[in-house]
């Protein structure tokens, strides 16, 4: 494999080394960081690929800022002994795509204001590697080290399911709930206590509260996902302004969600005397719901009210949490 790894300007040649580095000029004043390239022969990507993924790289990562000049055609082709054309192409496709503009007589620039539309998926990739290298790099870890807990971490077996960690059994129950519908992996709970011997096999989600506790409770090289609350505000909009001496109740297991469920209605401007509570953990908590306009509810309790009730079902994990489980599940069930 070819490296190129020392700073070089364009205009003096590229200069020898082990290590070789194409580098860009800026006008002067411009401290010189350089791009790395490293291109491998007999690679089933060619050469041409492997140079304008470099090159992308390097702009997203502002290894190469806008107006850098790059070494000419002839220079990259004579260090690397490929073929100008090779170089020629690659320059090419990226001053088609926005990355790079060619200046009649002046050389190669990266453009000031890149027009692509958008970043494919193996170079978002590249990018994410590349900063992982560089961040290792940069706390002293060696290459070695890296391959080996790369190795390590891909040869696991990705995990099967999902753990709700929450300490309180009703408000778990709830999480749950809203959860298991929109995935296909199982989901399961349990307390901060059992997280240690629960976490095995598992993506363990807490709400933002319990999310320093959970972190604890955990093994240090285990992912922990923290969900996202549902707007109180944008849960209620569809329901205000406030109906006068309407009788809205509110039942639940959890005592959590009935605190902040009435909180949130009062704030709203519902009459406090107008509120009707039920603890749904009690024997007879359906009696007199069926007075109340409507019934504000987690998703556990709706399915048990009275059909004569209207069920406002007040979820607490949003939208775009569920959402990004789902990516996640997806991308699980990738590595198997």
């Amino acid at each position: 494999m070819d490296s190129l790894g020392s700073d070089v300007n364009p205009s003096e040649g590229l200069q020898k080394s082990t290590a070789r580095t194409v580098a860009a000029n800026r006008p002067s004043g411009w401290h010189n960081r350089g791009m790395r390239l490293w291109l491998a022969r007999g690679s089933e990507v060619p050469i041409r690929e492997q140079v304008v993924t470099q090159i992308v790289l390097g702009i997203l990562s502002d290894e190469l800022p806008p107006g850098t000049r790059l070494p000419s055609t002839r220079e990259v082709a004579r260090r690397f002994r490929i073929h100008a054309n090779t170089v020629s192409a690659a320059y090419g496709q990226l001053e088609r795509e926005g990355w790079l503009e060619v200046r009649r007589g002046s050389g190669v620039y990266v453009r000031r204001k890149p027009q692509q539309a958008k970043v494919s998926a193996s170079v978002e990739l590249d990018r994410l590697i590349l900063t992982f290298l560089r961040a290792a790099r940069q706390t002293g870890v060696s290459l070695g080290e890296v391959r080996g807990r790369v190795r390590h971490w891909l040869t696991l077996q990705p995990p099967d399911h999902f753990l709700v960690v929450e300490p309180n059994p009703e408000l778990r129950e709830i999480v749950m709930a809203e959860i298991a519908p929109a995935l296909k992996m199982p989901v399961r709970g349990c307390s901060l206590e059992e997280a240690a011997n629960n976490s095995t096999g598992a993506v363990p989600l807490v709400l933002p509260s319990k999310a320093e506790m959970a972190a604890r409770a955990l093994p240090p090289d285990k992912e922990l996902l923290v969900l996202r609350v549902n707007s109180a505000p944008a849960s209620l909009a569809k329901w205000l302004p406030a109906p006068k001496d309407a009788l809205v109740g509110i039942a639940s297991r959890s005592e959590q969600f009935v605190l902040a469920a009435r909180t949130m209605l009062i704030a709203a401007g519902f009459d406090p005397e107008a509120i009707l509570v039920r603890d749904a953990r009690e024997r007879r908590w359906k009696d007199g719901l069926s007075q109340a306009k409507a019934v504000v509810c987690d998703a556990v309790t709706a399915k048990e009210l009275p059909k004569s009730c209207k069920a406002i079902c007040f979820p607490i994990v949003a939208e775009s949490s569920l959402a990004e489980l789902r990516k996640h599940e997806e991308f699980l069930h990738s590595l198997r």
